[in-house]
């Protein structure tokens, strides 16, 4: 079974991946939009910041993000576009980003197993364990992390960062 620390670990993984997905990405270049149903590197960072506000918010924790900002970042949210859709600046996103890490993992590192075992209610509003939520909240997490490779591809960087 996962540990809290190797978990949090893996968060500060996706963290820096993130942080080297999007190096010298400008505002513009994020909102960049592929021809076919996908969100733009601006929308998959956002939306990585909302979930991990209800990571926070599941574990007793304030958010990274203003949840009425986050809320622009909503799962099935319209697309983000140009300047004037709502889309928060980049740097805005990776500075909470950043911010939840270490929040995070500390909070991560208090949880035993009865609290990983503990009911809650988790993704979709279904009821769940603790630790159950955790583990998909952190699969979607890496799920939305790996979709920046096509985005800093689709930016125009063609470069390869890891």
């Amino acid at each position: 079974m996962i540990t809290p620390k190797q978990m949090a670990d893996a968060y500060g993984r996706n963290v820096a991946i993130l942080k080297m997905q999007t190096k010298d990405m400008t505002q513009a270049e994020s909102l960049i939009q592929l021809p076919f149903r996908a969100n733009c590197m601006n929308w998959i960072v956002g939306h990585i910041v909302t979930h991990r506000n209800m990571i926070m918010d599941m574990l007793g924790e304030s958010p990274a993000l203003d949840k009425a900002l986050a809320a622009r970042y909503d799962r099935d949210s319209e697309p983000l576009g140009t300047e004037d859709s709502g889309a928060l600046p980049l740097e805005t996103l990776l500075e909470a980003l950043e911010e939840s890490q270490p929040r995070l993992a500390a909070a991560l590192a208090t949880l035993s197993d009865a609290d990983l075992a503990r009911e809650v209610v988790g993704p979709g509003g279904r009821t769940t364990r603790l630790g159950s939520a955790l583990f998909f909240y952190f699969f979607h997490d890496t799920y939305h992390t790996g979709q920046t490779e096509i985005m800093r591809q689709a930016s125009g960087k063609d470069d390869k960062v890891i």
